[in-house]
């Protein structure tokens, strides 16, 4: 199905999109400093039931999705996530769960697996149990996590370790690299924090300082060769020490989108920050009509809604303005480039930031808020 926007919003024929994340509950047994979730978690009532997450995935097979990350809070904590599993894997679609691997019951997994899951994404939050207590507050999580990790390689089902990297474990980098290759995972993403939802009220607690970064990149990129054929590592390099920005899930609603727990569409896990966004729900509107149709998915598209440098610049379709969200949150302008670019006039911002969150680590370097439900 490939269909032309309407209006100025793309200048090209619009594509089915590749990929979506499910957050079907924002429930979750870790208090993690780091997560991207909004201030505000949606409760159990708030969710969409089971009849309406299936008819949800059916119709995403039908528009063209052809994979799924099954993602929360802890999607495991759904009792129907098997039924989920089973829905997707019968329309040929490829199922990804990420997992904070933490009060999965025994067996599970295994049902997982024979309802047709394809891949396990397992979240760590440092490569020692004491660091991984300590960000998720959570006792017990380590050693929970690593059996998690030995039970999907023993099924043979493929498993990628998530390391979020910030302040407290970028020093365990190498660790983590060795950590991934005793589990037998086939693949390490090496994640930087990005400050956005929970983690933004916390970025000063958890930004690293540039030394540090600039050790990571060196050890990641040594690894890298060393392990090829080996160990796959993705990077996703830290973004207020970059020179250019990422694309925004490879460009605003180009090819992806995410669900929110109660049904709720965004092009992007934070896109509900940017206040003159409007998002709609699924079964208000079909994913189909909001994919094509919605002004919050058309706000971003394409180049046409570009302010300069990135109108004329040379990378306007390599990351496409970058980060809307990180634009509004450190601009305060949505259509600003990002100003992570070195092109950005607001490029010196980021070294602001940093410098003041040295200035508060240096006075107390675990003044941190945990995550927790029903508070913001």
């Amino acid at each position: 199905m490939v269909r032309p926007i309407s209006g100025d919003a793309m200048n090209e024929a619009l594509l089915p999109p590749i990929g979506m994340l499910a957050e079907l509950t924002h429930r979750c047994p870790l208090q993690c400093v780091y997560c991207s979730n909004p201030l505000e978690l949606l409760k159990a009532d708030k969710e969409l039931s089971t009849e309406e997450w299936l008819a949800l995935f059916e119709e995403a097979a039908d528009l063209g999705v052809l994979q799924v990350h099954l993602s929360g809070g802890e999607p495991t904590i759904r009792p129907d996530l098997e039924e989920f599993v089973r829905c997707l894997s019968g329309r040929g679609v490829y199922t990804n769960l990420i997992t904070a691997g933490v009060g999965i019951a025994e067996g599970r997994i295994e049902l997982l697996r024979d309802a047709g899951l394809e891949h396990v994404q397992l979240s760590i939050q440092g490569a020692h149990a004491a660091t991984t207590e300590k960000i998720g507050n959570h006792r017990g999580a380590h050693e929970r996590k690593l059996e998690t990790a030995r039970r999907v390689v023993e099924i043979g089902l493929p498993l990628t370790i998530n390391a979020p990297i910030h302040r407290h474990n970028i020093e365990e980098v190498p660790d983590f690299i060795d950590l991934a290759l005793d589990l037998g995972a086939e693949r390490l993403e090496i994640a930087n924090v990005q400050y956005g939802g929970w983690a933004l009220l916390n970025r000063n607690a958890l930004m690293p300082d540039r030394k540090a970064v600039e050790r990571q990149v060196e050890i990641v990129e040594e690894a890298q060769e060393r392990l090829q054929g080996i160990l796959t590592i993705d990077f996703v390099a830290p973004d207020y020490f970059a020179v250019y920005p990422k694309p925004c899930m490879g460009g605003w609603a180009r090819d992806a989108f995410m669900i929110a727990p109660d049904g709720k569409a965004l092009p992007c896990h934070a896109a509900g920050t940017i206040p003159s966004l409007s998002f709609e729900r699924f079964g208000e509107r079909s994913l189909t009509e909001i994919w094509q149709d919605s002004p919050a998915f058309n706000a971003f598209r394409g180049e046409d809604w570009m302010q300069e440098p990135c109108r004329t610049c040379e990378r306007r379709e390599i990351d496409w303005g970058g980060c809307r969200c990180q634009a509004m949150a450190i601009a305060g302008d949505a259509a600003a480039t990002d100003p992570a670019c070195i092109k950005s006039p607001l490029h010196s911002r980021m070294e602001a930031l940093i410098a003041e969150a040295q200035n508060v680590a240096a006075s107390n370097p675990d003044n941190f808020r945990y995550r927790r439900i029903g508070q913001a």
